[in-house]
Protein backbone atom coordinates (compact mmCIF):
# COMPACT_ATOMS: atom_id res chain seq x y z
CA UNK A 1 0.00 0.00 0.00
CA UNK A 2 1.26 3.54 -0.76
CA UNK A 3 2.26 5.73 2.25
CA UNK A 4 0.81 9.43 -0.05
CA UNK A 5 -1.73 9.29 -1.78
CA UNK A 6 -3.29 12.17 -4.25
CA UNK A 7 -6.48 11.25 -5.63
CA UNK A 8 -8.35 13.30 -8.18
CA UNK A 9 -7.49 16.69 -6.44
CA UNK A 10 -9.17 20.09 -7.97
CA UNK A 11 -7.88 23.57 -6.57
CA UNK A 12 -9.40 26.96 -8.15
CA UNK A 13 -8.19 29.96 -7.39
CA UNK A 14 -10.78 32.72 -8.91
CA UNK A 15 -12.07 30.41 -11.18
CA UNK A 16 -7.88 29.50 -12.41
CA UNK A 17 -7.54 25.54 -11.73
CA UNK A 18 -4.17 25.51 -9.90
CA UNK A 19 -4.31 21.42 -9.38
CA UNK A 20 -6.63 20.25 -12.21
CA UNK A 21 -8.07 16.68 -11.65
CA UNK A 22 -4.43 15.94 -9.76
CA UNK A 23 -3.48 12.03 -8.95
CA UNK A 24 -0.36 10.97 -7.35
CA UNK A 25 0.68 8.53 -5.14
CA UNK A 26 4.22 7.80 -3.32
CA UNK A 27 5.41 4.51 -1.78
CA UNK A 28 7.18 4.32 1.68
CA UNK A 29 11.05 5.12 2.00
CA UNK A 30 10.87 7.17 -1.62
CA UNK A 31 12.55 9.77 -2.79
CA UNK A 32 10.76 11.57 -5.13
CA UNK A 33 11.27 14.92 -7.10
CA UNK A 34 8.44 17.15 -8.61
CA UNK A 35 9.06 19.48 -11.10
CA UNK A 36 7.32 22.17 -13.31
CA UNK A 37 7.40 25.50 -14.68
CA UNK A 38 6.06 28.38 -12.13
CA UNK A 39 2.23 27.87 -11.91
CA UNK A 40 2.65 24.03 -12.60
CA UNK A 41 1.08 24.15 -9.64
CA UNK A 42 3.46 22.57 -7.02
CA UNK A 43 3.63 24.71 -4.22
CA UNK A 44 -0.20 24.52 -4.28
CA UNK A 45 0.23 20.41 -4.26
CA UNK A 46 2.42 20.61 -0.82
CA UNK A 47 -0.42 23.07 0.79
CA UNK A 48 -2.97 20.60 -0.12
CA UNK A 49 -1.06 17.50 1.67
CA UNK A 50 -0.35 19.86 4.69
CA UNK A 51 -3.73 21.05 4.67
CA UNK A 52 -3.08 24.29 4.34
CA UNK A 53 -5.43 24.23 1.07
CA UNK A 54 -8.44 22.73 1.24
CA UNK A 55 -9.18 21.19 -2.26
CA UNK A 56 -12.52 21.20 -4.37
CA UNK A 57 -12.54 17.46 -4.78
CA UNK A 58 -10.29 14.59 -4.80
CA UNK A 59 -8.94 13.13 -1.62
CA UNK A 60 -5.34 12.82 0.32
CA UNK A 61 -4.52 9.83 2.15
CA UNK A 62 -1.50 9.28 4.73
CA UNK A 63 -0.74 5.74 5.88
CA UNK A 64 -4.42 4.59 5.06
CA UNK A 65 -6.19 7.24 6.54
CA UNK A 66 -8.04 10.47 4.87
CA UNK A 67 -6.01 13.59 5.63
CA UNK A 68 -8.26 16.04 3.43
CA UNK A 69 -10.08 18.18 5.85
CA UNK A 70 -7.68 17.23 8.72
CA UNK A 71 -6.00 20.99 10.07
CA UNK A 72 -2.80 21.56 9.63
CA UNK A 73 -1.44 20.68 13.28
CA UNK A 74 -2.83 17.38 13.28
CA UNK A 75 -1.09 16.48 9.54
CA UNK A 76 1.98 17.21 11.09
CA UNK A 77 1.19 15.37 14.09
CA UNK A 78 0.43 11.91 12.12
CA UNK A 79 4.51 12.32 10.65
CA UNK A 80 3.98 14.42 7.74
CA UNK A 81 6.56 17.39 7.82
CA UNK A 82 7.49 20.64 5.45
CA UNK A 83 10.38 22.83 5.06
CA UNK A 84 9.99 25.69 2.83
CA UNK A 85 12.51 27.43 0.58
CA UNK A 86 13.43 30.08 3.19
CA UNK A 87 14.63 28.68 6.22
CA UNK A 88 13.22 29.26 9.71
CA UNK A 89 15.29 28.59 12.72
CA UNK A 90 15.66 29.99 16.07
CA UNK A 91 18.82 32.79 15.52
CA UNK A 92 19.27 33.36 18.68
CA UNK A 93 20.04 30.01 20.20
CA UNK A 94 22.25 27.37 19.66
CA UNK A 95 22.21 24.66 16.84
CA UNK A 96 21.78 22.10 19.62
CA UNK A 97 19.09 24.26 21.15
CA UNK A 98 17.50 24.60 18.01
CA UNK A 99 16.69 20.43 17.42
CA UNK A 100 16.58 20.12 21.52
CA UNK A 101 13.52 22.89 20.44
CA UNK A 102 11.68 20.90 18.09
CA UNK A 103 12.46 17.30 19.50
CA UNK A 104 9.35 14.86 19.49
CA UNK A 105 7.53 15.05 22.16
CA UNK A 106 9.07 18.33 23.44
CA UNK A 107 6.44 20.61 25.35
CA UNK A 108 7.82 23.88 25.25
CA UNK A 109 10.35 25.92 25.38
CA UNK A 110 10.84 26.57 29.08
CA UNK A 111 11.05 22.44 29.54
CA UNK A 112 13.19 21.94 26.11
CA UNK A 113 15.84 24.31 27.62
CA UNK A 114 15.95 23.96 31.33
CA UNK A 115 13.50 21.11 31.96
CA UNK A 116 16.96 18.68 30.88
CA UNK A 117 17.44 16.17 28.07
CA UNK A 118 16.12 12.44 28.26
CA UNK A 119 19.25 9.82 26.67
CA UNK A 120 17.25 9.28 24.13
CA UNK A 121 16.95 12.57 22.87
CA UNK A 122 20.14 13.36 23.33
CA UNK A 123 21.16 10.18 21.33
CA UNK A 124 18.33 11.26 18.95
CA UNK A 125 19.91 14.97 18.82
CA UNK A 126 23.71 13.65 18.17
CA UNK A 127 23.06 11.34 15.51
CA UNK A 128 21.12 14.11 14.15
CA UNK A 129 23.78 16.53 14.41
CA UNK A 130 26.07 14.10 12.64
CA UNK A 131 23.40 13.71 9.66
CA UNK A 132 22.87 17.10 8.43
CA UNK A 133 27.19 17.92 9.44
CA UNK A 134 26.74 20.15 12.07
CA UNK A 135 28.51 18.59 14.49
CA UNK A 136 31.14 21.01 14.82
CA UNK A 137 28.57 23.92 15.08
CA UNK A 138 26.28 22.57 17.90
CA UNK A 139 27.40 25.73 20.07
CA UNK A 140 27.20 28.56 17.48
CA UNK A 141 24.17 30.75 17.17
CA UNK A 142 21.96 29.26 14.36
CA UNK A 143 21.54 33.32 13.38
CA UNK A 144 25.38 33.02 12.31
CA UNK A 145 25.32 30.26 10.31
CA UNK A 146 25.94 30.35 6.19
CA UNK A 147 21.96 29.93 4.50
CA UNK A 148 23.49 26.62 3.45
CA UNK A 149 23.86 25.22 7.10
CA UNK A 150 21.00 26.58 8.07
CA UNK A 151 18.76 24.76 5.83
CA UNK A 152 20.44 21.92 6.99
CA UNK A 153 19.47 22.82 10.68
CA UNK A 154 15.86 23.12 9.26
CA UNK A 155 15.90 20.12 7.49
CA UNK A 156 17.39 18.10 11.28
CA UNK A 157 14.66 20.35 12.85
CA UNK A 158 12.16 18.57 11.03
CA UNK A 159 13.72 15.52 11.56
CA UNK A 160 13.61 15.69 15.25
CA UNK A 161 9.94 15.03 14.98
CA UNK A 162 9.76 11.56 13.59
CA UNK A 163 8.17 12.62 10.37
CA UNK A 164 7.49 9.78 8.04
CA UNK A 165 6.79 11.91 4.80
CA UNK A 166 9.23 14.72 5.02
CA UNK A 167 8.21 17.95 1.84
CA UNK A 168 11.17 19.72 1.23
CA UNK A 169 10.34 22.95 -1.36
CA UNK A 170 13.65 24.34 -3.03
CA UNK A 171 16.24 23.47 -0.60
CA UNK A 172 19.52 24.19 -3.12
CA UNK A 173 18.24 28.16 -3.96
CA UNK A 174 20.93 30.59 -3.08
CA UNK A 175 23.84 27.42 -2.53
CA UNK A 176 27.38 27.06 -3.51
CA UNK A 177 28.11 24.29 -5.52
CA UNK A 178 29.55 22.52 -2.36
CA UNK A 179 26.30 23.14 -0.02
CA UNK A 180 24.46 21.66 -3.21
CA UNK A 181 26.48 18.21 -3.28
CA UNK A 182 26.20 17.86 0.84
CA UNK A 183 22.49 18.87 0.10
CA UNK A 184 22.01 16.13 -2.18
CA UNK A 185 24.00 13.43 0.03
CA UNK A 186 21.92 14.71 2.99
CA UNK A 187 18.49 13.79 1.21
CA UNK A 188 19.91 10.58 -0.55
CA UNK A 189 20.88 9.21 3.18
CA UNK A 190 17.21 9.78 4.50
CA UNK A 191 15.53 7.70 1.63
CA UNK A 192 14.26 4.30 2.98
CA UNK A 193 14.15 5.40 6.25
CA UNK A 194 11.90 8.13 5.52
CA UNK A 195 9.78 8.83 2.45
CA UNK A 196 10.76 12.78 0.59
CA UNK A 197 9.54 14.41 -1.64
CA UNK A 198 11.64 17.57 -3.11
CA UNK A 199 10.17 20.13 -5.44
CA UNK A 200 13.23 22.00 -7.03
CA UNK A 201 14.19 23.83 -10.55
CA UNK A 202 17.93 22.78 -10.46
CA UNK A 203 17.83 19.89 -13.01
CA UNK A 204 21.40 18.81 -12.37
CA UNK A 205 20.62 19.08 -8.65
CA UNK A 206 17.26 16.48 -9.56
CA UNK A 207 19.54 14.39 -11.86
CA UNK A 208 22.06 14.15 -8.37
CA UNK A 209 19.28 12.50 -6.52
CA UNK A 210 15.91 11.13 -8.14
CA UNK A 211 15.04 8.24 -9.25
CA UNK A 212 11.19 8.60 -10.45
CA UNK A 213 10.59 12.36 -11.00
CA UNK A 214 7.26 13.69 -11.42
CA UNK A 215 6.45 17.01 -14.23
CA UNK A 216 3.86 18.83 -13.21
CA UNK A 217 2.14 21.58 -16.03
CA UNK A 218 -0.99 23.36 -15.62
CA UNK A 219 -2.24 21.90 -12.36
CA UNK A 220 -1.75 18.08 -13.76
CA UNK A 221 1.00 15.28 -14.08
CA UNK A 222 2.28 15.89 -17.91
CA UNK A 223 4.90 13.35 -17.06
CA UNK A 224 6.27 10.73 -14.16
CA UNK A 225 9.32 8.36 -14.08
CA UNK A 226 12.93 7.60 -14.21
CA UNK A 227 14.86 10.83 -15.04
CA UNK A 228 16.03 9.11 -17.36
CA UNK A 229 13.25 8.39 -19.30
CA UNK A 230 11.79 12.18 -18.24
CA UNK A 231 14.04 14.09 -18.94
CA UNK A 232 13.95 13.01 -22.69
CA UNK A 233 9.81 13.04 -23.27
CA UNK A 234 9.36 15.07 -25.80
CA UNK A 235 6.39 16.77 -23.70
CA UNK A 236 8.42 17.64 -21.01
CA UNK A 237 11.27 19.30 -23.22
CA UNK A 238 8.95 21.61 -24.44
CA UNK A 239 7.14 22.96 -21.84
CA UNK A 240 9.87 22.96 -19.56
CA UNK A 241 13.23 21.05 -20.13
CA UNK A 242 13.19 23.50 -23.70
CA UNK A 243 12.76 26.48 -21.89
Amino acid sequence: MALLEVDKITVRFDGFRALDDLTLSLEAGELRCIVGPNGAGKTTLMDVITGKTRPESGSVRFAGRDITRLPEHAIVGLGIGRKFQRPTVFPNHTVFENLELTAHGSKGVWKALFGGLSSATRQAIEKTLELIGLAAERGRLAGLLSHGQKQWLEIGMLLMQRPQLLLVDEPVAGMTQDEIERTAQILASLAGKHTVVVVEHDMDFVRSIASTVTVLHEGRVLAEGPMREVQSDPRVIEVYLGA
